[in-house]
């Protein structure tokens, strides 16, 4: 799956705490909270809820997406316009461990820049 499923060296990710609870910033506002995670190494990825923003939507962000991660103010940064989020491929609890659902969300993420 690439380097999309796995954290930036200077996220600031620490594999032993849990970002669970934590509010979720795209870069042009508040999209949810994590729901879920996996450190997984090479399928990292965080399960936002997005709460009313998208009528209750969630939404698989690739660990590539996240570029700080702020442990005082429990905040995830994404690299990620609330748009580009909002068009991600569908969230189904079903199928969003698949490899064929998470090659999808890696093909649309994959798309724009990491920066």
């Amino acid at each position: 799956m690439g380097n999309t499923w796995n954290y930036r060296d200077d996220a600031g990710h620490d594999p032993t705490s849990s970002l669970i609870g934590y509010d979720v910033e795209a870069t042009d506002g508040k999209i949810g909270s994590v729901d879920e995670e996996s450190n997984e190494v090479g399928a990292s990825y965080l399960v936002v809820d997005t709460g009313f923003w998208i009528f209750g939507k969630k939404v698989v962000m690739p660990a590539s997406t996240i570029t700080r991660i702020d442990p005082q103010e429990e905040k995830v940064y994404l690299a990620r316009t609330k748009e580009e989020i909002k068009d991600a491929p569908e969230y189904d609890e079903k199928t969003y461990r698949d490899t064929d659902y998470q090659r999808q969300v890696g093909d649309y993420y994959g798309r724009y820049p990491t920066a």
